[in-house]
């Protein structure tokens, strides 16, 4: 070993010794720290973009849900793919109590924005936002990333995750859940498990199924604090939402319902979920199967039941759904009776030729 190699490596390496021990910084205490990933995460039509833009108004007022005491109002940078601006997100912000003032959104009208993005590291850094949003997640990861594949997933998360630790900011992430019943709350994000792994903080979403105008955040995952207890947020006659304080429910009874799923017909649900825009790599479908707990043998069968097809293109093994038959064959239909030649119709039965009085009754 020479000089030089041990000049690298203590040039590419550092003590832990020198680092000095930093206490974690909350946006709210225990849900959404600074300087980290937070995921919100809910079925459609369950109130996280409604929840999100309430916390995003939060922000710019500084009164937090269930908090005591006023904070300093902050900013927010926002964007959502899914919600108009002006007749959305705004008459939410408006009836939430935002200052609209202390929002901003990035343009996307020609360029859509993705989350490794130049731009969004330099408004960052121009703004230091208090709080990113971005709704819903999968939306803006990028055309070529397959979300399902963590090897792809994984830089991404990684280099988000970097830019809230240097700008000190909170990145709550809105993400959509997959369709599969029956499995732990923190494995129902739709996508690679490495998107939940990212973040120190998820957080579901889900309404009372009883009361449609409450909504019940739970926290089902908390790496920096003790887990927060589900709260709700009951929706007003003006659509804004109030804080109801801590509620006794399960949020994984809640999502479960009654129902239960047969762990085929789930891993059917997945794999529909995951070819339903095209062909994916055998090893990527495995691999996103395995984070959900879906056991290759389950999986198998599910590829049977589902006639899912088998493509090889040179060295690389696919997946793909059948292909829908285009019209169905029309049933055959018999000829009209006053264009039947009675000489091809003979009858063993009946020792005779059939005529068209006999021919109606007959299955053709």
């Amino acid at each position: 070993m020479t000089r030089e190699d041990i000049a690298a490596a203590e040039q590419n390496t550092f003590c832990l010794k020198n680092l000095e021990p930093q206490e974690v910084q909350w946006l709210w205490y225990p849900y959404i720290p600074r300087g980290k990933l937070t995921i919100m995460q809910g079925d459609p039509g369950e109130g996280k973009t409604t929840l999100a833009l309430h916390l995003a108004a939060c922000v710019t007022t500084g009164y937090f849900p269930g908090c005591a005491e006023k904070e300093l109002a902050g900013t927010v940078i926002l964007q959502s793919a899914e919600d108009g601006m002006r007749d959305t997100i705004v008459p939410r912000l408006e009836q939430a109590g935002a200052d609209r003032s202390r929002i901003r959104s990035i343009y996307e009208n020609f360029d859509p924005l993705t989350l490794t993005d130049e731009r969004l590291a330099n408004i960052l850094e121009v703004y230091s936002p208090d709080l990113l949003i971005i709704d819903p997640l999968q939306a803006y990861l990028g055309a070529n990333v397959d979300m399902h594949r963590a090897n792809e997933v994984r830089p991404v998360m990684s280099h988000l995750s970097e830019l809230a630790d240097r700008f000190g900011i909170a990145i709550l992430l809105v993400g959509h859940m997959n369709k599969n019943a029956g499995l732990k709350a923190l494995y129902k994000g739709l996508g690679s498990i490495d998107i939940t792994a990212s973040a120190r903080s998820v957080l579901l979403v889900a309404k009372n199924p009883k009361d449609p105008s409450m909504i019940y955040m739970g926290q089902i995952k908390s790496s920096l604090a003790p887990a927060g207890a589900v709260v709700g947020f009951e929706r007003t006659d003006t659509g804004a939402l109030r804080y109801a304080g801590e509620q006794h429910v399960n949020m994984q009874e809640l999502i479960d319902g009654t129902s239960r799923v047969r762990p085929r017909e789930r891993a059917g649900e997945f794999l529909e979920e995951i070819l339903a825009d095209g062909k994916k790599p055998v090893a990527a479908v495995k691999e996103a199967a395995s984070s959900r707990g879906i056991a290759i043998g389950t999986l198998r069968r599910a590829y049977k039941e589902l006639g899912i097809q088998h493509i090889r293109v040179g060295n690389e093994h696919y997946m793909a759904l059948p292909k829908a038959d285009t019209e169905p064959e029309p049933a055959p239909q018999p000829p009209a009776a006053d264009k039947i030649n009675m000489e091809e119709y003979y009858s063993e039965e009946l020792g005779r030729y059939l005529t068209p009085e006999d021919f109606e009754p007959l299955p053709y």
